[in-house]
């Protein structure tokens, strides 16, 4: 790098804190710091949501294995559509109308307080290394361009992100992430074509990629560390479900949309449209150094460097500083969510409940921004551990097939099943983690349902992808004979936490009966009144939105672009206003940022 590339970088840095910063103000209690005060509109979530699936080892992970293997490194990135649809008309409902603010407190819903603790230290585990994985990758990352500590460039790394995180939670994770997205998506394009200019255009790239490498997948059973069959167990399976599902920064951005209805089409969005661009631009320095090295511009490099090498190679001065900050907008971006998540999972499943209940809000927004803090540090005391590893994608494949198969099958067969019950969720989740002990320490077990495939290593590496598949089948059984065999009958009311009961989830979440008559949006001029809470709209407003007094209703800005960031969640109180006027507290006037010098749009929810 030269002053140009490090001036960028270190602009970058300040760039994003003070971005950051600006969304503190909304984050006041610790429903806007966890959730945003759900009021985001689904474009702005599913762009943000990009940055969540790139991490740093993004970059770094998919060139490797586009290096090494060609095209099928896309897949990864292109099976989350096969649990689209559970997740959509399944999952997603009952987490956001069940008004829950963690995976854990869905537990203690449907199953108690014992299967809540279990669920909480399993699922802290799994987010904290995760961002164990993306600090490591940053240091590495960054080390091959500055040979300093490894470590060393993690902990600026950590920092940088843990600060804005603390201090603007949600609302600053959100609108960072917007940024980032962006960013690195058209990075990676940049990239490409810059390859594609230096290479001599298409032809070229794609004479110079061996045959092997134009297949969209890799061999069912070999090479060991990356056959299809391994892929799409550890990957298309246990791990999609696993972030779809379990992985609670994923779930906290989807309760920051303002509306069911917004929430779907956000992921539709990620999974079928967004998903494709990231694959592509998180792999093509891999899919590009064949034809750089045919054509001399780059020597053999190790695939663990390709990224760098090949970003060297393309860029000149001030746009290779350019390209490396997208590197690190993919940690920052990825990160920052599971430093909020974690800190949500803290508070409120084990600070607010078991040692301070009784605090005031304002002190659980104080231990959240603690709590922040201490994540990254752990995070970063992982860093040393992922270093034993090959590479990136074997630490990342192996800490994902060995975490994650009890905490999915649990979820699964809780929602899907009423049968499942208490015992056998506690029995799923700690059997299936023995079970997956057991596979490190002898491995042959998990020869059964490998497929043919090779272990591929020694000791805890052997069957680092085939361990998704004996993790899923053994929780899975496990759960399913403890259910049968236990006769207890549920203690606890399941209406409205497993599928098939919409109506009385909409009931739990509104609290009367809901209104599910269609209706029209209405823009209003409004009026500040000196009544907390209150909403009151003219008869004929309120019958073009098909709305009665009780029935929810979301005020926002007129301005599109600013993606729900001014608005609030209301209950019409009463329809008495003036025609084309609607009288507003004035607290839910400054809640929202709402200017009354402004028409206000206003939306029926339910």
């Amino acid at each position: 790098m030269n002053a140009l590339d490090t001036a960028i970088i270190a602009g970058y840095f300040v760039f994003i804190l003070g971005f950051g910063g600006m969304f503190a103000k909304y984050a006041t209690t610790t429903r806007d710091f966890f959730f945003a005060g759900r009021r985001f509109s689904w474009w702005l979530i599913a762009l943000s949501c990009v940055s969540m699936v790139v991490g740093s080892y993004s970059f770094v992970k998919y060139s490797a294995v586009a290096y090494e293997y060609g095209f099928s490194s896309t897949q990864t990135y292109l099976n989350d559509w096969m649990l689209l649809p559970l997740w959509l008309f399944g999952w997603f409902p009952i987490v956001y109308y069940s008004r829950i603010q963690s995976i854990p407190e869905y537990m203690a819903l449907r199953f108690g307080p014992r299967t809540r603790a279990v669920m909480t230290g399993l699922l802290l585990l799994y987010m904290v290394g995760y961002i164990g994985i993306n600090f490591f990758t940053m240091g590495i990352a960054i080390h091959a361009l500055i040979p300093w500590s490894v470590f060393g460039w993690a902990a600026v790394t950590a920092l940088v992100t843990a600060l804005y995180v603390s201090f603007g939670g949600q609302p600053s994770v959100i609108m960072t992430d917007l940024a980032q997205g962006i960013l690195l998506i058209f990075a990676g394009f940049v990239l490409f074509f810059l390859g594609l200019d230096a290479v001599g255009g298409f032809a070229p790239f794609w004479d110079a990629l061996p045959a092997d490498h134009r297949a969209a997948f890799s061999p069912l059973t070999h090479p060991p560390d990356f056959a299809a069959a391994g892929i799409f167990w550890q990957d298309g399976i246990a791990n999609t479900a696993a972030f779809y599902f379990l992985n609670q920064g994923f779930i906290m951005r989807f309760l920051s949309v303002r509306s069911e209805g917004d929430g779907r089409r956000a992921v539709f969005a990620v999974a079928l449209v967004l998903m494709p661009l990231v694959a592509f631009s998180v792999s093509s320095a891999g899919w590009l150094a064949a034809g750089l090295e045919r054509a001399g511009l780059l020597d053999h490099p190790d695939p663990r460097d390709v990224f760098i090498r090949v970003t060297e190679v393309l860029c000149r001065p001030g746009v290779f500083g350019f390209v490396i900050a997208a590197l690190i907008a993919a940690l920052m971006s990825s990160v920052d969510a599971l430093i909020n998540a974690v800190s949500a999972i803290f508070v409120n499943d084990v600070w607010r409940p078991y040692v301070r209940p009784d605090a005031p809000d304002r002190h659980h927004l104080i231990v959240a921004r603690w709590a922040s803090l201490a994540a990254s540090g752990l995070g970063l005391a992982l860093v040393p551990v992922y270093s034993g590893f090959r590479s990136i994608y074997t630490a990342h494949a192996t800490f994902t097939a060995a975490i994650t198969p009890p905490l999915v099958s649990v979820i699964l067969l809780g929602f899907l099943w009423r049968r499942f019950t208490a015992r056998a969720a506690v029995c799923t989740m700690i059997g299936g983690s023995l079970a997956i002990v057991l596979s490190f320490f002898v491995p042959e077990v998990i020869a059964p349902f490998a497929h043919g495939i090779a272990p591929g290593g020694t000791y805890g590496h052997a069957y680092m992808f085939m361990r998704a598949l004996y993790g899923l089948v053994a929780s899975t059984g496990i759960g399913v004979v403890a259910a049968l065999l236990d006769r207890s009958s549920p203690a606890l009311d399941l209406r409205g936490l497993v599928v098939a009961d919409r109506l009385a989830l909409l009931r739990r979440f509104k609290g009367s009966e809901p209104d599910l008559r269609p209706g029209r949006p209405v823009t209003v001029a409004a009026v500040p009144v000196d009544r907390p809470g209150w909403v009151a709209l003219s008869p004929a407003d309120a019958e073009r939105l098909a709305a009665r007094p009780g029935d929810h209703l979301y005020l926002s800005d007129t301005r599109w672009w600013l993606g729900g960031l001014r608005s609030a969640h209301a209950v019409l109180g009463d329809v008495t206003a003036r025609p084309a006027h609607v009288e507003v507290g004035r607290d839910l006037l400054a809640q929202a940022g709402l200017d009354p010098r402004r028409p206000v749009r206003v939306t029926k929810v339910l």
